[in-house]
């Protein structure tokens, strides 16, 4: 990756066009016998989980294949298969916590069960099409703690906010920054998010007031998902990290700037995050992203010997895509973090914290190098100086009531197949009065 010269001296941003799409999606590998669309997200070998309903308020396990959900529970008790029970709940999270081992072995039977043609007269009833069922939030969260691990983030965060001065903090490179969030206040995509109030205070007033949020923005971002918990007081190393992350799952971590500038100093941010955060329906198992491992940017100095993943690296590329309004503003490359998975785990429990099933943690905003793949309003519009135009001809800083974000991703498989993550969507509403 490119440190932060990478970006224009001037701190300004040449138009966003410069971004680039995926590449054509190939056939997937794995021949099922449900028959799947050309390029679906979805082949056999992403298989996401969810949890869903259809038509009632029977909550229960999804996996996404092609344009079907599959119905998971019934197909396993039918079978008499001893992890039935995991897949016949209104959530992940016993599932979650069965471990590595259990994970592994629902995968490979799920696969069985849609390649196998011996399988299909068992298989075929539960199988759902997408459209007429409702997701839900795929799992109760525990905690969710959110990073800040794009250098090149970062760096036009700082050189925004305090031009003229180096823009990383002296101990950006040593270690994952993050702060503890409210778990309470995860939303799964499609939820309506209200403008928030608060305190505000622009630099140019004498005294702060209170009122709905000028400067409302997103932050598009991975989430990484604990299935099996730790112990107290005993960190988790870089190499187990497999061992406790179940899977990935999209983010919006909603911003209000005005909110967040006023309070965040001395101790972080806290309402001006908390309103909400949306993350997208589906959670892709760790194992169907072995294909977008890579390895990570260089480290300059030198980290810590617990944050040295030199034998066990965890980038990934994954290429994220953002919309305003069914604009696409932003294309942001995670294979760019500075701080990994891997990484922001370890130095989440070196302190002897332990993990919950159900855990959330986020990447931080995602930005590349080049304008057209900033991952948040506030870099896109330099602060709001350059306002962005849209196909319409309206133009924004930050977000208006109305619109719309949609995050999506997808990461490479197998034969140069391509694999979604989703999409997570939130659209802004009026504020509430007080």
């Amino acid at each position: 990756m490119a440190l932060a010269g990478a970006v224009a001296q001037d701190g300004r941003r040449p138009h966003a066009q410069t971004a680039k799409a995926d590449p054509p999606r190939k056939e997937s590998s794995l021949k099922t016998w449900p028959p799947l669309p050309p390029g679906t997200p979805f082949p056999a070998e992403n298989l996401p989980y969810g949890v869903f309903s259809a038509g009632d308020d029977h909550l229960r396990i999804g996996v996404a294949i092609g344009d079907h959900v599959l119905d998971a529970g019934p197909v396993a008790r039918d079978a008499g298969l001893p992890f039935a029970d995991l897949l016949d709940r209104r959530t992940l999270n016993p599932l979650m916590a069965a471990g590595p081992r259990t994970w592994r072995a629902v995968r490979a039977q799920i696969i069985t069960w849609l390649t196998d043609h011996s399988h299909r007269a068992a298989v075929e009833p539960h199988l759902l099409p997408r459209r007429d069922v409702t997701l839900h939030l795929p799992f109760e969260v525990a905690d969710y703690v959110d990073f800040y691990s794009s250098e090149h983030h970062a760096t036009n965060v700082g050189r925004i906010f305090r031009p003229g001065h180096e823009p990383l903090t002296p101990n950006w490179r040593h270690l994952p920054i993050g702060y503890h969030g409210r778990a309470g206040t995860v939303v799964v995509s499609g939820t309506q998010i209200i403008r928030p109030s608060g305190q505000r205070k622009d630099p140019s007033e004498p005294a702060p007031a209170f009122g709905p949020s000028r400067r409302l923005d997103i932050e598009a971002e991975v989430g990484f998902v604990v299935g099996a918990p730790s112990a107290l007081g005993r960190p988790v190393p870089l190499r187990a990290f497999r061992d406790h992350v179940f899977g990935v799952c999209l983010v919006n971590d909603w911003s209000a700037r005005d909110i967040q500038s006023w309070e965040y100093v001395p101790l972080g941010p806290f309402l001006g995050k908390s309103f909400a955060t949306s993350i997208s329906p589906w959670v892709v198992p760790l194992a169907a992203l072995e294909q977008a491992r890579i390895a990570p940017p260089p480290r300059d100095p030198a980290v810590l010997p617990y944050l040295d993943d030199a034998g066990e690296p965890w980038g990934l590329d994954l290429a994220l895509e953002i919309r305003l309004n069914g604009q696409v503003i932003s294309r942001p490359p995670f294979a760019s973090m500075y701080w990994t998975a891997a990484q922001q785990l370890a130095h989440l429990t070196v302190n002897g914290a332990s993990l919950r099933t159900g855990d959330l943690y986020a990447s931080g905003t995602v930005s590349g190098a080049e304008p057209g793949q900033r991952g948040s309003l506030l870099e896109l519009s330099w602060g709001g100086t350059e306002p962005l135009k849209l196909a319409d001809g309206s133009r924004r800083t930050f977000l208006e009531d109305g619109d719309e974000i949609t995050i999506a991703a997808t990461a490479p498989g197998p034969g140069g197949s391509r694999l979604g993550l989703g999409e997570v969507t939130g659209r802004i509403a009026a504020p509430m009065a007080p």
